[in-house]
């Protein structure tokens, strides 16, 4: 009898899985069919349907296809990464019959060839004469929130392994070119074939060293210089292990004043506020730490204070849903928004809304589909569904539970009394004269206020009970 009944391959974009994929299925006894649970995507961006299962369908009940791939002929299994449908996890991830094959690759490599097939839109090579190549920023910030997503799964899954008895097949980007490794992970998987060459369809995109590739290599050595090099590319974990949110954090330009920001769509203004304390501008404030520079600054503020604020969950939601959702501009979120509207049937425009535009906007229809967007936050914050719980719209008690990794903040602020908590941890400081903190009038607010009723104040208590409950939040109004 089989050892398994399907096997998962657990990677990310630019880690090598596509050519792993076109190795596996050279196999007749083996078959891969892609990311099976893109939230986007059933499988590949064209695909209808795997396996008679369509993406309505995985949506509606992920373990149907995941069933379904157990039935097929040959052995068959998908590839799956950090955002794809938590549902399939929780499903397969304790699961003794489904083979556990993870591929990894050193993260600096997969970051920076990620950030390349974003400025030129070529995502797989074939021929190398259409090869387009672009020296890339290397965003230090951004890195560090890319290294964070990747250790926290690297080390979810390791976790769950263990608390069941269970052991993968390991894989690093550089086994992919050894023949004996891929005819070892058959073998692994209960084939009875081997190969005798390798696929050589797809070709290596940017094959030169990493320094070589983006447009500022002293300031990228200096951001890795906080990182123990040797272990980058360690399986499964990844050291050091980084508080999350850190590259986040804003301190005053002078003052030992660190703001620990919850994402609920104040970060702007306090950052303004901040600079202010100082009488200063926004780009004299400290920000983009890293654990190290973090550690150094405490060090060099003894004394500093921290602090978080709450905002109430139905300014919170409404916040997350006009500027990632519903409004057009940089922080729009079009995949979401798109899977929002087709799966998930939210009654948004086909379009985003201009934000600076809303003459004749209908406020009755505007209440219909936040009401909605409730809905599916009940839902996303209970892991019901395909789409990622962001930030923007997680609950705020998870978010400190988050920041609390690394350390508490000394002052949890309430929004509607700011004034006064900025006031208080200015004066444990010695700072008596901190300047107004003045709220900005926002569109998303004044909108809320058209809006705001009992069915809205429920709609959000029935997604955010934990907030509700944790922070002891009453109605917004």
């Amino acid at each position: 009898m089989p050892m398994f009944d399907y096997f998962v391959v657990f990677a990310e974009m630019r880690t090598g899985s596509n050519l792993l994929e076109a190795n596996l299925n050279q196999f007749p006894d083996l078959q891969v069919h892609g990311e099976a649970f893109n939230p986007s995507f059933v499988g590949y961006p064209k695909n209808e349907d795997i396996l008679g299962v369509t993406l309505a369908a995985r949506t509606e009940n992920p373990a149907a296809l995941i069933d379904a791939i157990k039935a097929a002929n040959p052995l068959s299994g998908f590839r799956f990464f950090h955002d794809h449908d938590p549902r399939a996890l929780e499903n397969c991830l304790p699961d003794r019959r489904c083979a556990k094959v993870i591929l990894t690759r050193n993260p600096v490599d997969s970051y920076i060839s990620w950030k390349i097939a974003q400025a030129t839109g070529q995502w797989k090579l074939t021929n190398a004469t259409h090869a387009k190549t672009e020296a890339v920023a290397f965003d230090t910030a951004e890195f560090e929130g890319y290294f964070q997503r990747m250790q926290d799964f690297q080390l979810h899954l390791s976790h769950a392994l263990q608390q069941t008895g269970q052991t993968a097949f390991y894989l690093t980007y550089d086994d992919l070119a050894d023949i004996e490794v891929i005819n070892g992970l058959a073998a692994f998987l209960g084939s009875a074939e081997r190969l005798n060459n390798l696929n050589r369809k797809l070709k290596k995109q940017n094959p030169a060293p990493a320094r070589d590739k983006v447009s500022n290599p002293a300031d990228m050595m200096a951001a890795l210089s906080g990182f123990d090099r040797f272990d980058l590319d360690r399986t499964p974990n990844f050291e050091p292990r980084r508080g999350p949110m850190i590259p986040s954090y804003v301190a005053a330009p002078s003052t030992g004043l660190l703001y620990l920001p919850s994402r609920a769509g104040l970060d702007g203004q306090i950052g303004g506020w901040l600079a202010a304390l100082d009488g200063k501008g926004r780009e004299d404030l400290q920000k983009e730490f890293s654990q190290k520079t973090l550690r150094k600054w405490k060090e060099t503020h003894r004394g500093y204070r921290s602090f978080a604020v709450l905002r109430h969950p139905v300014v919170k939601a409404h916040h997350a849903f006009c500027r990632h959702i519903l409004f057009d501009g940089p922080q729009l979120f079009p995949k979401i928004r798109e899977t929002l509207r087709k799966v998930h049937r939210l009654p948004i425009p086909k379009e985003p809304i201009k934000r600076r535009n809303l003459k004749g906007y209908d406020l009755d229809a505007h209440k219909t589909a936040f009401l909605s967007f409730a809905a599916f936050l009940r839902h996303n914050l209970s892991a019901q569904t395909a789409v990622r719980i962001d930030p923007s719209w997680a609950s705020q008690l998870a978010v400190l539970q988050g920041i609390a990794q690394f350390g508490l903040p000394d002052l949890i602020a309430r929004e509607e009394r700011l004034q006064d908590d900025l006031d208080f941890v200015c004066a444990q400081l010695g700072r008596d004269d901190p300047p107004p903190f003045v709220p900005a009038e926002d569109v998303e607010t004044a909108l809320l206020g058209e809006i705001y009723d009992d069915r809205v104040e429920q709609a959000i208590h029935a997604a955010y009970v934990k907030d509700y409950f944790a922070f002891g939040f009453s109605a917004w109004r």
